[in-house]
């Protein structure tokens, strides 16, 4: 499902990288998302739209490492006789859903952590008239002529801006799935 949604998504992530790495001169105007979606059209055709996909699709292993983390670090909790509540057994308490929001965070915050250098890389593959070409010699450029810090660059605001979102999407999951759960009677 991810390389689906992936490949479909690719065209309007092209274009929004695109406007985000526009440069233009002073007094002239930015292009819309259709302008830009026509621009890229017409130079470089359908596959245009299609650049930095590989990297999309690399970018896939961060969710997996997410949730093998996450799924680890929640039957810990679950497990852990520290952490559970004093209530009925399959009740929960605040403090489990606070367990799980700190274990998501942690998990996401690992996972980007490992898989960002993708985040780069397919940056760098959306630039207009870029010298990088395909994955693997986009990851070797970059590696040769920055070092390998380069590969972070952003993740700072990358963190920011997923840690936060993951945390609270994944324990509201989890609350959901607790309140529509049958009770028992």
């Amino acid at each position: 499902m991810p390389f689906v949604t992936n490949t479909m998504m690719n065209p309007i992530w092209m274009v929004k990288t695109r406007m985000q790495l526009e440069r233009r001169e002073r007094g002239s105007k930015q292009m819309n998302a259709l302008q830009c979606a026509r621009y890229v059209y017409q130079m470089e055709g359908m596959r245009g739209f299609y650049r930095g996909l590989t990297a999309s699709y690399a970018g896939i292993s961060e969710t997996m490492i997410c949730f093998v983390i996450y799924e680890g670090l929640k039957k810990h909790l679950e497990d852990n006789p520290l952490t559970t509540s004093n209530n009925k057994p399959g009740e929960k308490s605040s403090s489990n859903f606070l367990g799980l929001m700190f274990a998501a965070a942690f998990s996401k915050g690992c996972a980007s952590c490992i898989a960002y250098p993708h985040e780069v890389i397919r940056t760098r593959l959306r630039e207009e008239g870029s010298k990088y070409n395909t994955f693997c010699q986009t990851a070797r450029l970059v590696a040769r002529e920055e070092g390998y810090a380069a590969f972070y660059r952003g993740l700072l605001a990358q963190l920011f801006r997923q840690i936060p979102n993951t945390a609270i999407v994944l324990s509201t999951y989890e609350l959901l799935v607790y309140l529509m759960r049958d009770k028992p009677k």
